[in-house]
């Protein structure tokens, strides 16, 4: 089976407009609207479905798994050891430049990987289709991915048929994987493009993936079995886990989120605090009392000057997050501390460049002048602009230019309104800005 993209629409469409018409109606309430007729009884219920669990027509889908938590979550998951096939069977030949994208995610509707056209992959970035984001149903309502999961068979959604109005120009095609023998959910392929997606033979090649990857699934689990010579070793007693957020994106007194299992804490640090812990979350080997203090303090610093301020953080971290307390030789994080700028980070290599943006709340803790968290603050804005100019689309760069770092960028607003179209009443708007720019 090779995966072919180029197959003929299938059969005749009612006509967007009319779609367009009878989604206004049904987000304004009016469920009695004859035109909802018109609509195909699947789509129709999705779509009621959507608006009873008060989903919103716009906007991107929330972010549920970032950096290293999708990293770990992805490695443990079923479908793991599936995706070899599943490129082979979808993305023949070159996948960069297939004409689609390929998603795969777990049983709650969270993507964990995308695949495919590069070039669409940074348009689909714009209504959020990116690794970690949630395409359940009641997340962002109707859609391949997530409606295949709330029905538990292959859906096909053409354009205007999705409830979120971000997502009308796609088409996708999406198949349930359940497990080969409990025939619980597992996950769902999808595949996303133009109308080409969403043709019979389309789904006949997502459905017979699906179907072999279940195959594929029993076949290991079976040779596993017959594998296996010896008892599986007792396990160790697991240790309780914490997970720890520092936010430090526009913020001078940086706040520590950390939840356990049996509890959740959040604290505000002090400027010193903060930067220390920035530097240590940063540089995960760990570094030593000197290049700490220089990293903190500057060229005056030292490890004298380092170490009482370390004890008052440690004291801190013993009675609000204990799991959080350094270690010494070298200085290091015994947990991994996860930030809101390197999710940022995260986002924009992922090419989530609206969610991102979305994400970025302001400068690095804008009032320090610990040299390297000035260094770090610079990396991720240098970071969003470069993304912002090189492969972000109108939408996003015209919301970039709103935000304080977009809004003196005389470069970033000269590429809006190149890419404006003649008669955007917007144009004026931006001439005007960059012509104060280059006066000022």
């Amino acid at each position: 089976m090779v995966a072919s993209w180029q197959a003929s629409r299938e059969g005749p469409e009612v006509s967007r407009l009319l779609i367009e018409r009878a989604h206004e109606e049904l987000i304004a309430g009016n469920l009695d609207d004859h035109r909802l007729q018109s609509v195909r009884p699947l789509v129709r219920e999705s779509w009621v479905r959507s608006w009873r669990g008060r989903v919103g027509p716009e906007g991107t889908p929330p972010i549920d798994l970032m950096s290293d938590e999708l990293e770990e979550y992805r490695r443990a998951h079923p479908l793991a050891s599936a995706m070899d096939m599943i490129r082979a069977l979808l993305l023949p030949g070159s996948a960069e430049d297939s004409g689609v994208v390929v998603a795969v995610g777990d049983q709650a509707g969270r993507l964990l990987w995308i695949e495919g056209d590069r070039q669409l992959q940074s348009l689909t970035d714009g209504m959020g289709f990116v690794a970690g984001a949630n395409w359940a149903e009641d997340a962002v309502g109707t859609s391949a991915p997530g409606t295949a999961l709330a029905l538990g068979q292959s859906v096909q959604i053409r354009g205007a048929e999705h409830y979120n109005r971000l997502v009308h120009p796609w088409s996708c095609s999406a198949a349930p994987v359940r497990d080969p023998e409990t025939q619980r959910v597992l996950g769902v392929i999808d595949v996303t493009g133009g109308v080409e997606v969403v043709s019979t033979q389309a789904r006949l090649l997502v459905d017979a993936t699906a179907r072999a990857v279940e195959s594929e699934l029993l076949v290991a689990r079976l040779r596993q079995r017959t594998e296996a010579q010896r008892p599986a070793p007792v396990s160790t007693r697991a240790r309780p886990t914490t997970r720890a957020t520092l936010h430090v994106l526009g913020r001078d007194r940086a706040r520590l989120e950390t939840e356990s299992e049996h509890e959740e804490s959040v604290i505000e640090l002090s400027a010193r605090h903060a930067a220390i812990l920035l530097m240590l979350a940063t540089h995960r080997q760990g570094l030593s009392a000197e290049r700490l203090a220089e990293l903190v303090y500057g060229d005056e610093g030292s490890p004298d000057t380092l170490r009482p301020e370390m004890v008052r953080l440690r004291k801190v971290l013993e009675k609000h997050a204990p799991s959080l307390v350094p270690e010494s030789r070298p200085y290091r994080l015994p947990v991994a501390l996860e930030t809101d700028a390197h999710d940022v980070l995260s986002l924009l290599d992922r090419g989530a460049h609206r969610v991102a943006l979305t994400a970025y709340r302001g400068p690095v803790l804008p009032e320090s002048t610990s040299p390297g968290v000035e260094e770090f603050r610079d990396t991720v804005r240098a970071a969003l602009r470069e993304a912002m100019l090189s492969e972000a689309s109108l939408d996003v760069l015209l919301a970039y230019a709103e935000i304080p770092e977009g809004q003196t960028d005389a470069e970033a607003l000269r590429l809006a309104l190149e890419m404006l179209p003649a008669r955007s009443p917007k144009r004026a708007g931006l001439v005007t800005r960059i012509e104060r720019l280059e006066a000022g």
